[in-house]
């Protein structure tokens, strides 16, 4: 039975896309657990106390195309990824990459999002300009979330392969990296190319990027296997991305917004 429900929604979803429409979830409560660290995807406003960031305004275009409620809850990385493949949510969103590893937990949506590993340091950083110049010295420092992909790409991309390296600084939070690095605690940031170049956007030339971009990663939201709601929302990012919202939020998030402004 759950099979046949799965190629009916599946059906149902390609017919709406055939006549130009969208699903109709008529107002599924939908519980979305999010972490707010990971700016400018979603993040705690410091003027007015509010969640807000690229994947809210995302979340709420897609409420409004496939006529969902959604409630928001909060939780840290580490816990997110077995609380939804536990269903004790219904979608996970904090700029999670899609990896194979992954999908043995939980469902992925499509794509929202395609970015590159950069590698950001201070404006004045002069002693390294690459990858192998950074792993070269040892007194150099890089921050790191433990799971993220920002961590694994360190660990093997730039270091020797050792999660227990001492020159990776971890961090609970991308932000708490990202102060470490100004005030000198660290000397590298990995992150996302869209993450890293709104933070240097907004840094007055307190940080900017070298070397190379290390690889390519796509972000997609997360669901309980399974779930029925990765068709509904798969068509809704579709529809996003042919009518130019992905693009105006990239635009509003990445290069006219401020963080911290």
């Amino acid at each position: 039975m759950k099979f046949l429900t799965t190629i009916a929604a599946m059906l149902f979803a390609t017919v709406a896309f055939a006549d130009g429409h969208l699903p109709n979830l008529d107002g599924k409560e939908v519980v979305v657990v999010t972490e707010n660290a990971y700016p400018p995807l979603q993040f705690m406003d410091p003027a007015s106390g509010n969640a807000i960031g690229w994947e809210y305004d995302a979340m709420a275009e897609i409420a409004e195309r496939i006529n969902i409620t959604v409630k928001y809850e909060n939780i840290s990385w580490d816990a997110m990824i077995p609380a939804v493949s536990e269903a004790q949510y219904d979608l996970g969103m904090t700029g999670i990459t899609i990896r194979d590893d992954r999908k043995e937990k939980v469902d992925f949506s499509d794509s929202y999002m395609t970015s590159e590993m950069i590698m950001m340091v201070r404006g004045d950083e002069t002693r390294f300009s690459d990858a192998a110049s950074f792993a070269a010295d040892p007194d150099l420092l890089m921050a790191a979330q433990p799971g993220t992909t920002p961590f694994y790409v360190g660990v093997y991309d730039v270091l020797d392969g050792d999660e227990a390296n001492p020159r990776i600084i971890k961090f609970e939070t991308f932000g708490a990296g990202v102060a470490a690095l100004r005030a000198g605690d660290v000397d590298l940031v990995l992150t996302d190319g869209t993450a890293g170049e709104g933070y240097v956007s907004a840094s007055d030339g307190a940080l900017k990027i070298v070397g190379e971009k290390l690889g390519t990663e796509d972000f997609g939201f997360i669901f309980p296997k399974g779930s029925d709601l990765v068709v509904p929302i798969n068509a809704a990012i579709a529809d996003m991305a042919k009518d130019g919202t992905l693009d105006a939020l990239n635009k509003k998030w990445f290069l006219d917004y401020k963080i911290g402004g």
